[in-house]
This record gives structure tokens, sequence and C-alpha cells, in this order.
């Protein structure tokens, strides 16, 4: 029987009485609901010292119920088992024979698809969550396996792009994967490079990610935007809950601790004391529940020394109004990429997209069987984020006729124009501006441009330097 289970009467699956088994499961499933990653939700768990209850076998009880930090196998069946849910299940796996030099090879535990099971009994017994949520997770944990075929979406990664593992190539129907290069590893590209990989061909497709990311995120933001506000209060209720979550396992660990060490004591007042052997064990295992009676109540008093503090009124008026405004939510300094990445998950199945003369065409499949096209317009060669604003050439140009380059720059620092860095100009930036756009100088020496005259000079001088 399953951790969380109990056989009652005639065959009847029921939950376990135990309160804290039931918690730790419930939690369990809570965190998956957050994180959406077994392995996240292991991490976690491992990090707040939260312990799950699992079988030991022991050669005095034969099957016993203790608590003890997870591993990942444990986290795994709680929430890929479908009695968990409710269901009577059985079939899920099988055996495989097969001969190796001559000898035969059984192979156990190869597990079937859903289709083949023997037997599946939906509603069955009380379940700790319902079907359809199952259901969803077991889709959930599938897209999570990146190296499982084609479909798989794959888990969230680290990095600022915000589509990695949902795009698909338009042309030859593979994954595209994420790069990032540039002095900081902070400039992503999205690319198609299966084909060279499996087949050494030519690379598909390759573009860059900012314009692409931008584009489906407004996408996102429009369709998001009237639940903003639920958005906000959900995020409020959250707050509170989760914040007791914790004190709730500590609480109830607490609690079995006690009744532990009352029930030792009672078995050391019960025995003989002339039966030392027996009064010795005895005494020493009331003195260990004693120890984590001790340990459980240092835990409960570490939490209430660090409590959260509940929302102001201020934080909680913040967090309405981005609610409100959920662009200005999505671009808030403490919203991070990965916060951005579940929420474009929650709402997109996949994206389709294909490089049509200079534009990028995306097809975006939605969650809930709905598609709409998107196409954002390719970056020209030389164009690049950091690019000077496009009037900045006109103006420029229209300035080196009358001025020299120390004066254009004092202007268009008198006009708020910024360098696509958003730094000030100075002589130096507006005379490598205008060689980079082949602008002409006002002021001439042997019919070549003094500035640029100048701007060489110190490239030539900063190339010996080297």
């Amino acid at each position: 029987m399953a951790i969380g289970y109990v056989k009652s009467g005639r065959n009847r699956v029921e939950k376990d009485p135990d309160l804290r088994i039931r918690e730790a499961i419930d939690l369990v499933f809570r965190r998956f609901d957050e994180l959406q990653s077994i392995r996240q939700v292991h991490l976690w768990l491992r990090r707040e010292g939260i312990m799950l209850p699992a079988v030991n076998y022991t050669r005095a009880a034969d099957r016993a119920i203790v608590r003890k930090l997870p591993v990942y196998y444990t986290v795994h069946h709680i929430l890929a088992n479908p009695i968990y849910a409710g269901a009577y299940a059985f079939g899920l796996t099988c055996s495989k024979v097969t001969i190796e030099a001559g000898r035969k090879r059984i192979l156990r535990g190869i597990r079937r698809d859903r289709a083949d099971w023997e037997v599946l009994l939906i509603d069955h017994h009380e379940g700790y969550l319902s079907w359809h949520d199952f259901e969803r997770n077991q889709r959930l944990i599938t897209d999570n396996a990146t190296s499982k075929g084609l479909v798989p979406r794959g888990a969230l990664r680290r990095g600022e792009l915000l589509l990695g593992g949902l795009l698909r190539c338009g042309h030859c129907g593979r994954k595209l994967h994420v790069s990032y290069f540039g002095s900081n590893g902070n400039t992503g590209r999205y690319h198609c490079r299966g084909a060279q990989v499996n087949h050494g061909t030519d690379p598909c497709i390759g573009f860059g990610s900012l314009r692409v990311d931008q584009g489906v995120s407004a996408e996102v933001l429009q369709r998001l935007q009237p639940l903003g506000m639920e958005a906000a209060i959900k995020a409020i209720e959250t707050s509170t809950v989760q914040a007791g979550e914790k004190r709730r396992h500590v609480e109830l660990a607490l609690e079995q601790a006690r009744y532990e060490a009352a029930h030792a004591r009672r078995q050391y007042d019960a025995v003989d004391p002339d039966n030392r052997l027996v009064a010795g064990e005895l005494e020493r295992r009331w003195n260990a529940a004693l120890v984590a009676v001790r340990e459980r109540q240092d835990e409960l008093d570490a939490l209430g020394r660090h409590k959260p503090e509940a929302l102001g009124e201020e934080e909680r008026r913040s967090l309405l109004r981005m609610g409100a405004d959920l662009e200005l939510a999505w671009h808030h300094a403490n919203a991070t990429a990965t916060t951005r990445k579940r929420i474009l998950r929650a709402v997109i199945r996949e994206i389709v997209v294909a490089i049509e003369d200079d534009h990028i065409k995306m097809l975006v499949h939605w969650q809930g069987g709905d598609h709409t096209a998107l196409s954002v317009r390719k970056n020209k060669a030389g164009h690049h984020r950091w690019g000077a604003p496009p009037d900045i050439e006109d103006l420029i140009r229209a300035l080196a006729r009358q001025l020299p380059d120390r004066a254009i720059a004092s202007l268009l620092n008198r006009l708020g124009k910024t360098t696509g860095r958003l730094n000030g100009w100075t002589q130096s930036r507006v005379c490598t501006f205008r060689n980079q756009h082949d602008i002409a100088s006002t002021k001439r020496t042997n019919g070549r441009s003094a500035a640029s005259i100048h701007c060489r000079k110190r490239l030539r001088s900063s190339a010996c330097g080297q």
C-alpha cells in the first residue's frame, strides 16, 4: 500500500489517519503546482529540512513508517502514482524476456503506456488531488523530460531568454536551441541545429532573441491583462499561506515527538526495575525521544524568531497597482526571468517559427487550443540592440556640414540625445559614428576631414599600444 493510504474493511482504501503523513503529501503536490519541476520540489524539501514519510522494512517490524529527508525517487513516486488521484491501477509495468549469449534474461519494471494498463478505476477512493490535476501533472512531467523525443518542451533553464523549449522550427520541425554569447554572456540567440548535428548539413535558421521575446511577451500581456487584478489578490493570499506551511509541518512533527516521548516514558515506568537490561534500553529510547522533542521545539522557536512580516498596507496597494497594470509588474525589477518563463509556459503550448525574407513569422499555439500569428522584423546586418536611434544619423549628417565634432557632441547632449548604450556624446564618439556611417566633416585638411584625421590617429595609436 502506498504511503498515505491504509486498508480498511474488505479491500477498502482510505487515507492514512495520521495527519502528519497527509499534510506531508499535500505539501508535495502544492509545491509542485508552484515550482512545476520534480527536481525543484526535491531540492526545496531538502533545503527546508522537511522530512517525508517512507517505508522501512526491519526484522522487528516487517513494515514501519519512518520520516527522513526525501530522495528524488520518493518525490517522483508521489507525483506519478495514480493512487494519489483516487484511482486504482493495475498492470502499470511488465516484464520482457530476451536471449543474450544463449541465456534467458528477464527485464522487470518496464512501464507501459496508459492504454496498455490492465485495470484503471477512476474515483475508486478519496484522492489527494483530482484526476484532472493528476493528468495535468503527468503532461508537465513529460514536458520536463528534455531528452525524450521531439515533443517535450523541457524544464525551465537558467538564462534570460524567455522562449527556450517553446520554439519549433517551421522548416524542419525540430526544436530550437538557445545559445548565449558576448563579453558578458548576456546576448542570446535561438537557432535550429538539429539537421547539422544529426546529418552534417547546414544550420536551418537562427535569429536574435530580443525582438522575438518582446513580441511574444507583449501578446501575452495583452491577453492576460483582464486577469491581472485576480493574480495580484492570489499573490497576497499565497504569501500568507506559504509562510505558515513549514510552521504547520514542524508543529505536527513536535506533536508526534511529544507523543513518542510520553509513550517511551510509560514503557519505562511499566518495566520491572530489576530487569536492568530492558530498563536500560527503554531509558535510552526515552532519552532519544526527549532529544527529538527538544530539536523540534528549537526548530519551531527559530521559525518564530524569523517569522516573515505580513504585507503592509503599502505593499498590498503596490501589488494591486501592478495587478491593474500587468506590464508594470512584468518589467518590475523584482520580476525574474524564471517568473516570466513560468507565466509564458502557463499560457503557451508551443510556437512554430519560420523566416520569410526579412521577417520572423511565428504561430503561437495557446494552451486552450487557439492560435495567433505574429511577425517581427529581423535586424539588418550591422544592426543590433545598442545601435543609436534612427534619427541620430540624419541629425549628425546635417550638423556635420556646419559644425565640428566637439560642437555636435555638445548640441546633442543639450537636446537630450544619447548613444545606443544610453551614454552621452563626446567628440570621439561623434567621430567614430561619422566614420561608421561615412559622414564627412565640415573642416577639411588636404581634402580630408580634420576630425577624421584626429580619429584615425587615435585608432592607430591605440593599435600600436596593443
